[in-house]
This record gives C-alpha cells, sequence and structure tokens, in this order.
C-alpha cells in the first residue's frame, strides 16, 4: 500500500464502522467479495483501497464457513 493511500484510508475509517454496522452479514459478505475482485485487478490506487477495506470487512464480520 502507498504511503498516500496510508493517510487516506485511515481517514475514512470511523465512518466506514458506523456505515457497515447497517448492513446484513449476507450483504457484507457480498461487499467483501466485490472489494476483492477490485483488490486484485492491479497495483492502482483503487485496488489498494479496495484492499485495504476487504481487510477491515474481513476483521469485523464472521466468515461465511
Amino acid at each position: 500500500m502507498t504511503s498516500d493511500i496510508h493517510h487516506l484510508v485511515p481517514a475514512q475509517a470511523a465512518a466506514v464502522a458506523r456505515r457497515l454496522e447497517l448492513l446484513t452479514l449476507e450483504e457484507a459478505h457480498d461487499l467483501l467479495r466485490l472489494l476483492q475482485l477490485i483488490a486484485q485487478e492491479g497495483p492502482d490506487e483503487l485496488s489498494e483501497e479496495a484492499g485495504w477495506f476487504a481487510q477491515e470487512l474481513v476483521s469485523r464480520i464472521p466468515s461465511e464457513n
């Protein structure tokens, strides 16, 4: 993750956490899959942010299994 992204994302973390509480577990898993697909698309700002958000979701929701 580039340092520019690192500074951008944590500033959004509190607002994101409040919004994530409103998702159902199924919605959270759907969003996680979408973010993971975007994160795999290549080294750019969007994929790095998607990867960061995917990691945040993984740490906050139970696995599907």
